[in-house]
């Protein structure tokens, strides 16, 4: 199994690719702004053809790029339908603060071809058997993506790339348009805390991390392990 990523130009917001192995097809994750040079030369280095794009919300730091990668391809990008209408415009879920940082300054345009993730479905793309959890609360429509780690460069069970549901030591911030801190507890109980320890998590922004690494020194996580009050809304990092 084949998993590579790097931080984009903007916001650090990680960029992946997922393979069985170098030469197959992959899918590619969250490709936000100024990637494709990187996100090219990572595909000629490991021989890789794009089969899709998944998004793990539908915040510009992780969507950017997805029409001209999917454009070129002619490949699907999958969104939560939470989320659908930030890819026609991504100041839907932006504040007017960064409406106007963002607002008509960076050319931006819809992918051709878009499918909607269902809660609970299992995705077979390019040979690998991604399972979909909505997870609300920093979006709508926030999504994780759960894969067997079987091969990985971590030989994890699973592995699960989190968006900006959940970081090493944060979680993703609840005070944009469609966040919800009351939904972001509810998606840590009932999605991450229920994952296994061993669990590698690939964020949206910062370090891999694991589930059981979180569970212990996570201060979110601890507070929802132990029903504690719930924390202010976490700072922010990314979008």
């Amino acid at each position: 199994m084949l998993v590579a990523g790097f931080p984009a130009d903007a916001f650090g917001t990680n960029c992946y690719v997922v393979a069985t192995a170098p030469g197959e097809q992959c899918v590619v994750v969250d490709p936000g702004i100024g990637v494709l040079d990187q996100l090219d030369a990572l595909l000629a280095e490991h021989r890789l053809h794009p089969a899709a794009v998944l998004l793990t919300h539908g915040h510009i730091d992780h969507t950017f790029s997805v029409a001209p990668v999917c454009g070129a391809r002619g490949i699907t990008a999958y969104v939560h339908p939470g989320d659908r209408e930030m890819l026609a415009d991504p100041t839907k879920g932006l504040s007017a603060e960064l409406t106007a940082l963002f607002g008509g300054r960076l050319p931006y345009s819809e992918p051709d071809d878009v499918a909607e993730l269902t809660d609970g479905a299992t995705l077979t793309l390019a040979g690998l058997e991604i399972t979909v959890d909505h997870a609300p609360g920093h979006t709508g429509g926030s999504v994780l993506f759960r894969m067997p780690g079987a091969g990985s460069p971590w030989e994890a069970d699973e592995i699960c790339l989190s968006g900006d549901v959940l970081f090493a030591g944060s979680i993703g911030r609840t005070d944009l348009p469609g966040g919800s801190m009351p939904a972001m507890l509810t998606s840590l109980r009932d999605k991450i805390l229920p994952l296994a320890d061993d669990t590698v998590v690939l964020p949206g922004h910062g370090p891999t991390t694991t589930i059981g690494r979180e569970r212990a020194t996570n201060p979110y996580l601890v507070e929802v392990a132990e029903s504690g009050p719930a924390r202010p809304a976490a700072p922010s990092r990314g979008l």
